[in-house]
Parts: C-alpha cells; structure tokens; sequence
C-alpha cells in the first residue's frame, strides 16, 4: 500500500529477523504460550484443570485466529480479552480456564520482556560481529602509521589499527551491558491486578506456598531466572529505561564511529563502502559521500533522544498502575530496538568495506611529522649538551615560523630551521634520520596484539565467529 504511512524501520533499516521480534504475529503467539504456562502450572499445583484441556490448548498455539480476535475487539474494545475470546473459539474444552486469576498484564507485561529479551540476544549477536570485523581490521593495520588528533589539530602519530581497538573497546562495553541486561532480566510473574496476588490466593485457598510456586514455574517454563519480587500490576517501568539506556549506549559507540569515518573521509584516509553504481549527489556526479555513516549518525540520535521516553514515563506512573505508559511504550521500546538493529546493520557493512589509503595517509603524516619530532630532536641535543629550556622556546618560534609556511601552501622546512640553529648542534641528515613515522607509534601495534588476545577474542570465541552479514536495502 502506497497511500498510507509506512514506518522507515521496516522498510529501510531494520532486519527481518528483528522485525518478527515486534511483530504482531510474535506477540500474540508468546501471549498464548503464556496462557499455557499458567494453566500448566495451575494444574501442576492441583486446581481442577485436565491433560485434555492442555493439551487442546497446545494444538492451537500457533495458528491463532486473527479475524476473530479482531471481529471481538470492535465489539468489546480490549485486545487481551479478545485474544482470549479468540482462543476459546478453538479450545472449547479448555475456554473455562484460559487466563484463570490474571490479568492482562499477565500476558502484555510478560510478552514485553520476553521480546526485550529476545531482541537483547539478537543485538548482542550483531555486536559480535561488529567486533569481529574491526578485530580483523586492527590486526591488518596495527602498524600503519597515521596522523592522531586531539581537539581535531594533528598530534602524536598513532596507527590505523589503533584507532580501530577504539572503537572495539566501546563496543565490548556495550556488549556487557546488553548481555547483563538480557541475563538479569526477570518475568514479572502472575501478580494479580493490583500485585497482591489476591486472585492467586483465593484460587489455592490460601494456600501463599502455593503462590509462590506459582510464579516459579511460570519463570521455568518460560525460561526465565526468575520473577521480579514485588511489583504493581505492571513491572516496574524503570526496566525499559535500563534497556533504552543500554540501546543508547550502542547508539553512541556506532555515531562515533561514523563520525570519525566522516572526518577520515573529508581527509580522503579511509572511506566508507562505494557501490560500482551508487549516485552520491544528484547535483555533483563525481561525490563520493559517506551516506551511510551519515545514516547511523541520523538513526544513532534518534535511539539517544528516544530513552527519553521512557524516563518520563518511569517517573510518572501512578501508584500500582496507569495507563498512560501504554501508548508511549508501543512505540518507543519498539522502534528503539529496530534503530539500533539498523544501525549495527550499517555498521557491520560500513565495517566490513572499508577503503584505506594508505598513500594519503603517509602524506599527510609526512608533513606533519617534524613538529611531532620535536621533542625527540631536543632530547639528542641535550645528550650533546644543549639547554633543554633555552631549545624549548627555539622549537617554539621555528615550529611557528614553519607553521605559517605550510598553512600558506608552503613545504615544511621545521628540520632545516633547526639545524641551521647553532643551538641544537645537530645537522639535517641527523634530523631526517630521526624522521620515521614507525618511530613515533609508540606502543600501538603491541596495545593492538595484546588487545586482541586479551580482550577480543575471548568474545569472539564465545560467539563462535558468526559473522553475520548485513541487511542493507538502500
């Protein structure tokens, strides 16, 4: 359909696989295993519930009857009775005892954390593999010398490689928090309307042990460590703002990569990926633009200014329940999910295709290299017997004098101003002998080996080199 509304998120950016996560279709087939589970349970814990009502209940789990559900909601306008409505239609043996004691944040509450969870586990995959790709990407170029900038303004040289292992390290932190977020998430349980479990209670005669089993093996069977030990009728909100934060976090590790990509590519350093027909300006033909780490910085803002949502709506809730968190949550822990899939997606593609060059690099490494060599220069003069104070201030007169040539277009003569300075007693051929971009790296290529054999692999060993490719559809 063409003349409604269709959400970028499909369409452009988000993964199939993600998309099913929040899909219709997957929620309510997690309502009915829900409903399942808790007459299972039920059952388990003696109320009067048959194998023959279980068992009806399971043959239809999956080939739910929409037009049902959707013919009872115009008449009746509540979407969990609907469901159950629907689903009595097809299990009349067991209608009496589907949804027994809950309420419907018994299915929409816990459906909601079972797809958090769901899409945590599939973000992390995705950032495996991201790490994968810039581990290979260090390892190539750990020692391949280039310029490093602080405040933007040419500093101490660093290499490719390192500046990958940058990237890398923000993206293992994001890593722990997804997976402790996915690993520490609880089942909000059967709590009743209110949290009190009073339903629960008056089912099992007030029995409380009984209750508390129940919750158990709801989490059991659902797979679940556990269940949140109090709660309204809702689970504490204050859980998707930790998952929203933790979604942020990604979305600020992938803007910063794409940012520096951009800047390397005005510098003509590294490029993103260039399609054989891409079109890079309508206007310009020969433009090469990075438009796809301009789209993770666009999807990137986004997920950061979307964990507003659910903030102000942990903030707002009223006593044990409201429902003004409803709406905003439909949309805002959804689209959160399928932006960040979006943007590791052009990540790992980006990632995957980068083009250096390493002819560039050198360039501009090489005109810069005499003021990084400064410090170096003044330390074989003090050895001869120079005054370090007195060469300090010399290096800063003649690294500005020299600053000025080459911002007019002028060669770098820093090294012949030096020597021909009687103070520093060193001669030229002594200067260019020190003038070699691998002397100035430091410790980079060794940060990088150690980095990855301490650091990264172990990650990608866990995740088994998935490797993932990359949904890209414009």
């Amino acid at each position: 359909m063409r003349d409604t509304y269709e959400t970028p998120f499909n369409s452009r950016y988000a993964s199939k696989e993600m998309q099913y996560l929040h899909s219709p279709d997957f929620k309510f087939k997690t309502w009915r295993k829900l409903w399942i589970a808790l007459a299972e349970s039920e059952k388990e814990l003696g109320l009067n519930i048959t194998d023959d009502q279980i068992a009806e209940l399971k043959a239809h789990a999956d080939d739910i009857n929409y037009d049902v559900a959707q013919q009872r909601e115009k008449e009746c306008r509540h979407d969990v009775m609907s469901h159950v409505y629907a689903y009595g239609v097809q299990c009349p043996n067991a209608k009496p005892i589907i949804h027994l004691g809950a309420t419907s944040c018994y299915v929409g509450d816990n459906t909601d954390l079972i797809i958090m969870r769901e899409s945590l586990r599939l973000v992390e995959k995705k950032i495996a593999s991201v790490i994968e790709v810039l581990a290979d990407f260090a390892d190539k170029y750990k020692k391949l010398p280039c310029l490093a900038f602080t405040h933007f303004q040419p500093a101490q040289p660093t290499t490719v490689g390192k500046r990958a292992s940058l990237w890398i390290m923000d993206l293992l932190l994001d890593l722990k928090a997804v997976e402790n977020a996915e690993k520490t998430m609880l089942l909000l349980g059967s709590k009743g309307t209110t949290g009190t479990q009073a339903s629960f209670l008056d089912l099992f005669d007030s029995d409380c042990d009984k209750v508390r089993q129940l919750d158990k093996k709801i989490a059991e069977k659902m797979d679940f460590p556990g269940v949140l030990p109090v709660s309204g009728q809702t689970y504490t909100r204050k859980i998707d703002f930790n998952v929203l934060a933790v979604l942020s976090g990604v979305a600020q590790s992938a803007a910063k990569f794409s940012n520096d990509i951009r800047l390397l590519q005005h510098l003509k350093e590294i490029e993103e990926p260039f399609e054989k027909n891409q079109i890079g300006s309508s206007a310009m033909a020969y433009k090469r633009n990075p438009m796809r780490c301009e789209r993770i910085a666009g999807l990137a803002r986004y997920v950061m200014c979307d964990n507003l949502n659910p903030a102000v709506t942990a903030a707002t809730q009223w006593f044990e329940r409201t429902l003004d968190d409803s709406a905003n949550r439909r949309v805002s822990i959804a689209e959160a999910f399928l932006a960040v899939d979006g943007i590791l997606n052009l990540y790992l593609n980006v990632a995957d295709g980068l083009v250096v060059y390493d002819k560039m690099i050198e360039q501009h490494l090489i005109k810069e290299l005499p003021f990084m060599a400064t410090e170096n220069i003044m330390m074989e003069a003090v050895k001869k017997g120079a005054d370090r104070q007195v060469l300090h201030e010399k290096i800063r007169v003649h690294s500005m004098e020299a600053g000025k040539i080459v911002k007019n277009g002028g060669e770098n003569d820093l090294a012949g101003r030096i020597a021909g300075d009687p103070a520093f007693m060193i001669t030229k051929d002594e200067i260019l002998a020190v003038l070699k971009p691998e002397n100035y790296i430091g410790m980079a290529d060794v940060q990088v080996d150690d980095f990855i054999k301490n650091e990264v692999a172990p990650v990608i060993e866990k995740y088994g080199k998935i490797r993932m490719g990359a949904e890209i559809t414009v």
